[in-house]
């Protein structure tokens, strides 16, 4: 069972998963702190000195956070995007199939009575002039 285990984690398609989901946690971090401590401070700014994360309406006893919910839909927008534009990159990058090249012709025109024959033939079927 330890074999089968270790080949499942070993096969390329596992470990490409678990590095990209590190580096996805990693990339979160740094977009949400580019939200948190760059885009909304500057938003809150224009916006008359505003701190989203501290935006909130009290509903009886619950507290909606609606300022926080901002912020993290601008993370999942920022993040979208940037995947967006990889992808976009990544498939730009991919070779568009070559054109098949054309086929070699079998059939050529007789110059004297310019009737369709063989490509093979030295002589004309239908005027039975000479071809060269």
């Amino acid at each position: 069972m330890l074999k089968e285990f270790k080949d499942f984690v070993m096969r390329g398609n596992v470990l490409d998963l678990a590095v990209a989901v590190i580096i996805g946690g990693a990339f979160g971090k740094i977009v949400g702190s580019l939200i948190n401590d760059i885009i909304m401070p500057l938003i809150g700014l224009v916006m008359g000195g505003v701190n989203f994360s501290e935006l909130s309406i009290t509903v009886g006893e619950a507290v909606v956070k609606w300022g926080a919910f901002v912020q993290t839909v601008l993370d999942f927008l920022v993040i979208a995007f940037v995947i967006f534009l990889i992808v976009r990159a990544a498939n730009k990058m991919k070779k568009a199939p070559a054109p098949a090249a054309p086929a070699a012709p079998t059939t050529k025109e007789c110059p004297h009575c310019f009737s369709t024959i063989s490509i093979k033939a030295t002589r004309c079927p239908n005027c039975t002039s000479e071809i060269k």
